[in-house]
């Protein structure tokens, strides 16, 4: 990090003289002018770093930020790297949401590679994510990129790369590319040519459409009523199509978000599992009145999708389901389906599915965080991640797709609709068949980062012992790696049960977030039910503690809750 302030404004200086962006280059040429070093120390302190994630940050000038001059050379790595792996010839399909600078990162990363010799398609406007991962293996594509920052704030935005197999990068090829990255020199040294890709038709939205009907079971019943926001994003049509080819009931639409808007003004971040982000969606349903079944939420790229269910007597009127819970419906839903092949989902999410898997006899897999990782599993069928997360077509999409995801569990809603039962039945059913496997996230978004390696460090140096009364019975450093995990920077503590306080087992799975500043602690606790009846108190049980253990995490960790 440049802290003698004449070197910050030559290096400022430098990195202006080659920004291809007025806007970027005003704002830098302000920071100069009124030499506000603290300022140009924190966007020139190192460089974001191309990993598993590609790039996700801030949006601003310099080498810490998204911008045009990172998104040229992240491109021109990639092209580098395609190129080292004899895919020099090849086409690479790159999608956009409708962020700020989105279709600007998108074009520049077009053109760069048609002018490293590659062939380069745009999708046609701002489609979710789904579509971009789609459309790589429908093209037979060598790379797909996609300009996003999924859920995060809206100044950030981000850049998202797949290889030809439509799923994320893993390990080594992030390495390979962040070198081809860092080999690259003066931008005037990138060719970008004015034209020469190609801007795909509405052909590649409609071969997804058409593919999104093979989730559904032909003849199923479809009269499922549904409140849909797509959170400003770039969701809306493609949903709202995917429902009426497959004859549901056209979607109440959250009139306030239903419009892409950057700005995201009605929430404070764009993630339906923030709190109050579903406050409208809430509000609409209530203004539907009873006939409305459920409530759905993309995230603002369309590859996460949120459930709520009727909640009465609660001030709401309704309750956002965990993402592991729509996990654990939708595998049962494919289980009655007789869906076969693995099902997969990841360490941190719950150990429900494993349970649904062994009862069918169906292969089930563990993976690290993303689908990137869970897109891998030989003979996948069915995954998710308790981010709201599901691939419920891996022939068709090889990532978490939150369109199919919607017209799953519209579906199911409306098979147990016929039968007079709820989702929220299903879940009772699931509890008392295989536990009430209850689960919470405690989640420390942070501006100083070295406060998440502290509390790694601390939990690393002091490890807990006991957690809520429950005796640790195992603890696994995952940086190690294990028998089936690559090493990840991650702690994981298994919970003796305690038939005395009702309790089978418990799990803590700690982890530093891959896209956001956050600590997160994910939750678990398995509470046997004996009865129907005796739901109700297995749900205070483990409310209770869940709450006891995110209490002792905290304090492990050192850090607020």
């Amino acid at each position: 990090m440049a802290t003698d302030p004449a070197e910050l404004i030559n290096r400022a200086k430098a990195w202006l003289a080659e920004d291809p962006d007025p806007e970027t280059r005003g704002e830098l040429s302000k920071l100069i002018e009124a030499e506000d070093t603290d300022e140009l120390a924190a966007r020139f302190a190192g460089t974001l770093q191309f990993g598993t994630a590609g790039l996700r940050g801030e949006l601003g000038a310099g080498p810490m930020r998204m911008n045009r001059s990172v998104v040229i050379r992240a491109a021109a790595g990639l092209a580098a790297y395609l190129k080292a792996q004899g895919e020099g010839s090849g086409l690479v399909v790159i999608g956009y949401d409708a962020r700020h600078k989105s279709a600007d990162f998108a074009r520049d990363t077009a053109a760069v590679m048609v002018g490293a010799g590659l062939r380069a398609a745009l999708l046609p406007r701002p489609l979710p994510t789904p579509v971009l991962a789609f459309a790589i293996r429908h093209l037979g594509a060598v790379a797909g990129v996609e300009v996003t920052a999924s859920h995060n704030p809206p100044r950030d935005n981000g850049y998202k790369v797949y290889l030809g197999d439509g799923s994320q990068i893993v390990p080594p090829a992030d390495a390979g590319i962040a070198a081809e990255i860092a080999a690259v020199g003066p931008l005037d040294g990138v060719p970008r040519p004015e034209a020469g890709w190609e801007t795909l038709d509405e052909a590649v939205l409609a071969a997804y459409l058409e593919r999104t009907d093979a989730v559904l079971t032909p003849g199923s019943p479809r009269d499922t009523k549904v409140v849909y926001t797509p959170m400003h994003g770039v969701g809306r049509d493609t949903l709202v199509a995917a429902f009426a080819r497959a004859g549901f009931p056209a979607p109440v639409v959250v009139a306030e978000q239903a419009e892409p808007d950057p700005d995201f003004p009605t929430v404070a971040f764009p993630n339906p599992e923030e709190p109050g982000a579903m406050d409208l969606a809430f509000a609409a349903a209530r203004a539907a009145g009873a006939d409305i079944d459920i409530v759905i939420a993309n995230d603002p790229d369309a590859d996460r999708c949120a459930v709520a269910v009727p909640a009465p007597g609660t001030p709401e009127g309704w309750r956002m389901l965990r993402g592991d819970e729509v996990g654990a419906l939708l595998a049962a839903h494919l289980v009655r389906k007789r869906a076969s092949g693995t099902f997969a989902t990841t360490i941190v999410s719950s150990q429900l599915l494993s349970r649904i898997a062994a009862a069918s006899a169906l292969p089930y897999e563990e993976t690290l965080t993303g689908f990137k990782w869970l897109a891998r599993v030989d003979g996948l069928r069915y995954a998710f991640e308790e981010a709201l997360g599901y691939c419920v077509d891996p022939e068709g999409v090889r990532d978490k797709d939150g369109i199919t995801a919607a017209l799953l569990i519209t579906e199911l809603a409306a098979e147990l609709k016929q039968a007079g039962r709820t989702l929220t039945d299903l879940l009772d059913d699931l509890a008392r068949e295989f536990g009430l496997h209850a689960t919470d996230q405690l989640s420390v978004r942070v501006e100083d980062l070295s406060l998440i390696t502290d509390a790694m460090r601390r939990l690393r140096e002091q490890p807990p012992t006991v957690l809520a009364g429950l005796a640790v019975s195992r603890a696994d450093d995952l940086t190690r790696g294990t028998e089936t995990l690559p090493p990840t920077d991650g702690l994981r503590y298994y919970l003796a049960g305690s038939p005395e306080a009702g309790i089978e087992s418990a799990r803590v799975v700690v982890r530093p977030s891959g896209t956001e500043p956050k600590l997160k602690c994910y939750l678990e606790v398995v509470v046997p039910v004996a009865s129907p009846e005796a739901l109700p108190e297995a749900r205070t049980t483990a409310t209770a503690a869940l709450a006891a253990v995110k209490r002792d995490v905290s304090a492990a960790a050192g850090i607020d809750a």
